[in-house]
């Protein structure tokens, strides 16, 4: 009887290492990153669709860029879907890309809500603009297993792989723009007074921070007055009279609401004051922002960029932005030329998102953001040249290359130095 005990005992162990080790293969275990085909499918994605899920600013103050964020990836992902009937995966069967989005009008409060009602529901989470708002929700994505990718913040919390597991930030970080153009300025003949107004947050502290190492060592260049605002301010009308006093040449102004930069681009021009004026990627806008602020009163205006301005005339006939505005009006519900850069930008994300599918042979969140963190090179359309896309760099977003670029007028024209 103690034989037959001790061998029942052995055929539930068994079954038991048996019952485990596929569990273990049904998440995709094994440290493999669910690349067993066999793999149980994560939320989110059916033999026949994928569904990315966005939270982004749909109403307020920054609605115009956060529309952008959703039409370019549904311009993108909807002619795939009409064109192609989906996207080929690395397990070769072909699904349609699907949408859900929630505005949460630059909220983090509504941008955590928003994600907690997606999350079970769409495979990945991304794309959407904000630093606070995708900040609101990067620690439960965290805890939870979600991807949350290709978000347009250049807060670099969000490519820091050790403390982001589940992240990867789009945008170039804060960094990378305030330090091209200090690079540039470091090597401009004659000698520069700068005056700097930042957002006193994450967002205006990588900017400085960015130019300040562009400059270290050019001892052309002076700092006259360093001065800060709250993004939550409705005017920085003060801020701009201290700062004109200085009697800076060179204005670094890491500004990101729309309003604010419009209305001090013209209150400057109240004063009598008219430097260069360096403008972040997001907030330099030819038609939403620099035209109503009348930039071309100023010697020059500044900014970074790694696509194509597709409302510039010198695009009119390039074969990517021709697509992509067709694109954008019959599949994105977006009918007019974009005001914004981050339609172009989400847009591009979709062209990235599409390479991570096609690398992907399991259904699973872990193989996806394996599949996504391992694209290097990748010129994706209306890319500058120069730039590319490349998930692999440890600190570094998807793109994490620019070029400096100077208003003339209409568009942006690269610039190789400081004019």
């Amino acid at each position: 009887m103690r034989s037959t005990a001790r061998k029942a005992v052995g055929v539930v162990a068994m079954a038991s290492v048996v019952a485990l080790a596929l569990a273990g293969c049904a998440r995709g275990g094994g440290g493999d990153g669910g690349d067993s085909t066999n793999a149980a499918a994560s939320p989110g994605i059916t033999d026949t669709t994928v569904t990315l899920g966005i939270t982004t600013p749909l109403s307020g103050a920054t609605a115009g860029p956060g529309t952008c964020t959703v039409a370019g990836v549904t311009a993108y992902f909807g002619a795939k879907n009409a064109e192609d009937g989906g996207v080929k995966f690395g397990d070769g069967k072909t699904r349609k890309v699907e949408i859900q989005k929630l505005d949460d009008a630059y909220d983090p409060q509504k941008a955590k809500a928003n994600y907690d009602q997606l999350k079970d529901k769409v495979f990945a989470m991304g794309v959407g603009l904000g630093t606070p708002t995708n900040r609101a929700w990067r620690e439960a994505a965290i805890a939870d297993k979600v991807p949350q990718v290709l978000v347009e913040t250049g807060d670099p919390i969000f490519s820091d792989r050790s403390q982001s597991p589940w992240q990867l930030g789009f945008v170039p970080i804060y960094q990378n723009e305030g330090e091209a153009f200090g690079k540039l300025l470091a090597t401009a003949t004659g000698n520069h007074k700068v005056a700097i107004l930042s957002q006193n947050d994450d967002f205006g502290k990588g900017y400085v921070e960015g130019f300040k190492e562009g400059i270290k060592g050019a001892s052309n260049i002076t700092i006259a007055k360093e001065l800060t605002y709250e993004a939550t301010d409705t005017s920085v009308d003060a801020q701009l009279t201290e700062l004109a006093a200085t009697g800076a040449d060179v204005f670094f102004n890491a500004m990101s609401i729309t309003p604010l930069v419009i209305t001090s681009l013209q209150k400057a021009q109240q004063l009598n004051w008219k430097p260069s004026w360096f403008l972040p990627s997001n907030t330099s806008s030819p038609k939403a922002i620099l035209e109503p602020g009348k930039a071309t009163a100023f010697p020059g205006v500044y900014s970074v960029a790694f696509s194509k301005a597709v409302a510039s005339p010198a695009y009119a006939g390039d074969a990517d932005v021709k697509k992509f505005l067709s694109d954008l009006k019959q599949y994105g519900n977006y009918q007019d030329v974009p005001a914004f850069p981050h339609c172009v930008w989400s847009y591009i994300s979709g062209a990235t998102l599409e390479q991570a599918f096609e690398k992907m042979t399991a259904p699973t969140r872990e193989n996806f953001m394996k599949a996504l963190l391992s694209i290097s090179d990748f010129k994706a359309p209306l890319m500058l040249d120069g730039t590319a896309v490349d998930t692999t760099k440890d600190g570094q977003p998807a793109v994490s290359t620019v070029v400096v670029q100077k208003f003339n007028g209409k568009g942006f024209d690269t610039v190789t130095s400081f004019q």
